[in-house]
């Protein structure tokens, strides 16, 4: 029975080798021992993140070798690999997806006076688990012609009996949705929230259909008086060689809400050292280094983002300064649950 067990661990051990060697492709089959590297399995896709991963390279003479995919996939391939995982660093979007990789016991803490120092508390786990490398903001547009409803400055001016069949939305399954719902939650508690998401479905001009930008291609054309979009949507029409795009970033105005107040929401692009990272020391430098001036820079423009380290550029920045909220990001996904919850109350599908 016990050579049975012991035969057992050991083909458990074989396999999962071998699967970790396969799974990787040039991972395992392109990273000698001896050579210094960095394994990032990354959910962000953009030609200047490749440009960064080359000045890293050139700059201390680690390779990045790098796996990209979904976010969920990435972090379900993590786990799935657990301690035979080749991967040092798991990059991501949205503070809720990172906040669900440290559930899953992904990441790893990690102790950087560099981190400490140019990421702001309340862009990074508490426990040091992950760090916002790039922020975008929820803001509230309009259409330019018909102007800013009377009385719309904030989030919760949305839910207001005056924008009956004036407002479009994208589902309540989407994540940037959930994270927004989660802020309020945290700043007003689970029944305001429940009132607000009721008093905005009640304001529905239609049923939520389409992402970001078909939100702005409605509210630019009429068919809807406000919606809400993350910055970087509408930086990427202002961006855009398309007259098309820039005819809707044109015809839209953007409001930065609750500036007399808490500031406006924003969310993260961010990263964390995997649990099990073989090399372990190269991904914190690595790590500080995408919060360096120039990584800053490239990173934050590969998707029309804010840096969290230094100004805007790129088209966003024509957009203005802005207050953001300071609710620590990891609440975000702390509240996803019940923000499900809240908007399933509310009818808003």
């Amino acid at each position: 029975m016990q050579m049975v067990l012991n035969m057992h661990n050991l083909s458990r051990l074989v396999l999962a080798t071998l699967a970790c060697v396969f799974a990787i492709g040039g991972i395992a089959q392109h990273s000698p021992a001896s050579e210094a590297v960095v394994n990032v399995y990354s959910a962000r896709h953009y030609d200047t993140d490749l440009a960064l991963y080359e000045r890293f390279t050139e700059t201390t003479g680690i390779k990045v070798n790098l796996i990209e995919g979904s976010s969920d996939g990435l972090i379900e391939r993590i786990v799935n690999e657990a301690e035979f995982s080749p991967a040092d660093m798991l990059v991501t979007v949205d503070a809720g997806r990172l906040w669900r990789a440290a559930e899953a016991g992904v990441f790893q803490p990690v102790e950087s006076a560099v981190l400490d120092e140019r990421v702001p508390g309340y862009l990074r786990d508490p426990a040091g688990l992950w760090f916002g490398l790039s922020k975008r903001a929820r803001v509230i547009v309009y259409n330019k012609a018909n102007g800013l409803p009377a009385g719309v400055s904030r989030y919760e001016d949305l839910a207001g009996d005056a924008l009956r069949g004036q407002v479009c939305m994208r589902s309540s399954g989407n994540i940037y949705n959930l994270s927004l719902l989660g802020s309020l939650i945290e700043h007003h508690g689970e029944e305001p929230a429940l009132g607000w998401a009721t008093g905005v479905v009640a304001n529905f001009k239609r049923a939520p259909q389409g992402n970001d930008t078909a939100q702005l291609r409605a509210v630019a054309a009429g068919e809807c008086g406000v919606s809400i979009a993350n910055s970087y949507y509408i930086g990427r029409l202002m961006g855009s060689v398309d007259e098309a795009d820039t005819a809707v970033t044109d015809a839209i105005g953007v409001l930065f809400p609750n500036q007399e107040g808490r500031g406006a929401h924003v969310n993260i692009s961010g990263a964390g050292v995997t649990r099990h990272a073989p090399n372990r020391a190269n991904a914190v430098r690595f790590l500080e280094y995408l919060t360096g001036d120039f990584a800053q820079r490239l990173f934050a423009e590969g998707n029309n983002e804010y840096p969290v380290v230094g100004a805007a550029t790129g088209p966003i920045a024509e957009l203005g300064p802005f207050k953001e909220d300071a609710v620590n990001a990891s609440v975000l996904g702390a509240n996803q649950a019940l923000a499900v919850q809240v908007f399933d109350r509310a009818g808003w599908r």
